[in-house]
């Protein structure tokens, strides 16, 4: 039983120091098209934005106002205006995230990323490297994957009818 809350222990204040890590962490390290200062990306983002966008940070789950946007349009970088996904392309994986099988032609890249102890995919914005969330193989075809979006640095223009 000992042994038991040990672990959780371990466990519970491990995964809140790495995400305390986080919190001044730069998060790209190749140049980008689209560049700021920090103080010009608190300017320009919410602080919710900017720890996500340029912290690495995530949304909490089912709280993206993007989630249950079923209408036909375009989702972009909140931060560089960059298209990023079609509503085509998104479907509901149940996780809480929007989330999409393909992004646009060249509009995202990714980089290994080992944080909290596992080893995932990062998705950022090819425009100003900006973290968008992570991409997984567990999606839906043609692609079998599953691009996981922190909706709060997208934005959505719905398609003229």
């Amino acid at each position: 039983m000992l042994n038991r809350r040990l672990l959780l222990m371990t466990t519970v204040f491990g995964a809140l120091a790495g995400r305390a890590s986080l919190a001044g962490k730069a998060i790209a390290v190749e140049t980008f098209p689209v560049t700021h200062t920090d103080e010009e990306w608190h300017s320009l983002l919410t602080p919710d934005q900017f720890v996500i966008l340029r912290q690495a940070g995530t949304e909490n789950p089912f709280s993206s106002p993007l989630l249950h946007e079923e209408r036909k349009g375009i989702f972009s970088c909140v931060g560089c205006d960059q298209k990023l996904f079609s509503s085509a392309t998104k479907f509901d994986s149940g996780t809480g995230w929007p989330s999409f099988w393909a992004p646009l032609d060249h509009a995202v890249g990714t980089t290994h990323d080992t944080s909290f102890g596992m080893a995932r995919t990062a998705v950022h914005c090819s425009r100003c490297g900006g973290h968008l969330g992570h991409v997984f193989d567990d999606g839906p075809k043609p692609t079998g994957l599953r691009y996981c979006m922190n909706g709060l640095v997208m934005t959505f223009r719905a398609a003229s009818a």
